[in-house]
């Protein structure tokens, strides 16, 4: 990759492993809806005039059903789960849990005609990432936190359908506009209910910052550096953030918010990484007589 590739791939890593951190300390002062409300509210405030003056938006109506389908599965759903997975669950461990959409979104992409067959590699790769995920489960997450473990792979099962629509409902749409459509109607639907459940009293400096991150840097900024990373470094090596996601959400829980590191921990996020890049690991399609 060129240089300018190898920076905003850094960023990236960075930018998509701080969510969980920040998702931690603002869910503590209102609820999930309200957060989401107010990240995609102010993230569409941001992009959705650049995408205006960028022609982006052009192309979104024609499509408009799997632009849904994906706002839902993708942002709408996924987001308020995460957040209130994150009011049981550490921001840590929500990041690895997380990390397991690679795996789904392999298994779903084979379950769903898609064209890469999965070889003896690829089914080690996704036994030894769910080994780990099991680790993650069993020897870090008390039985009164199952729900919330529930929510987070709904979140996983969410992002890898997402995934799935991008790549072959709206694949001819702007990316840019697919996003500020998305977030623009996330805000629009959850704005009655998160209105009405405003904290009564001022945040806590700590949560403003947080929340203005979380819209801002994490959201409005990432989706403008993930653009521009794809465009630098193709589609397929922009994904490759996905490896390096929970590292940095496992190292900024420990450091700053003081979660524990377990060996379930450092065992379950080896063990997911290590399944996660054997299992997408692309191979030659089979050749099928005709």
């Amino acid at each position: 990759m060129t240089r300018r590739g190898w920076v905003l791939f850094a960023a990236m890593s960075v930018i998509w492993g701080i969510p969980y951190l920040l998702i931690k300390v603002v869910v503590g002062e209102m609820s999930p809806i309200t957060l989401v409300f107010l990240r995609t509210g102010l993230a569409t405030a941001i992009l959705l005039p650049l995408a205006l003056a960028r022609g982006r938006l052009r192309g979104v109506i024609p499509h408009w059903r799997p632009i849904l389908a994906y706002t839902f599965v993708e942002v709408a759903a996924p987001w308020v789960l995460l957040s209130h997975a994150e009011t049981r669950l550490s921001s840590s461990l929500s990041g690895l849990l997380v990390a397991g959409v690679p795996l789904v979104t392999a298994v779903i992409t084979r379950l769903s005609g898609g064209d890469d067959r999965l070889d003896a590699r690829r089914v080690l790769g996704l036994v030894i990432g769910l080994f780990g995920v099991a680790v993650l489960v069993g020897l870090d997450v008390a039985a009164d936190d199952l729900v919330a473990v529930g929510e987070l792979g709904l979140v996983v099962l969410g992002y890898s359908v997402g995934a799935l629509l991008i790549s072959r409902r709206l694949a001819d749409v702007s990316a840019e506009g697919v996003i500020v459509a998305s977030l623009a109607l996330t805000a629009l639907a959850y704005a009655p209910f998160a209105l009405t459940r405003l904290p009564s009293a001022p945040l806590p400096v700590n949560a403003l910052v947080a929340l203005g991150l979380l819209a801002v840097i994490c959201t409005a900024l990432a989706f403008r550096v993930f653009f521009a990373l794809i465009a630098e470094v193709g589609a397929s090596r922009a994904t490759v953030i996905t490896y390096f996601n929970p590292a940095v959400a496992l190292i900024l829980g420990v450091a700053l918010l003081g979660e524990p590191f377990t060996v379930g921990i450092a065992v379950g996020f080896a063990l997911i990484l290590t399944g996660s890049l054997l299992a997408t690991r692309r191979v030659p399609a089979a050749i099928v007589p005709r």
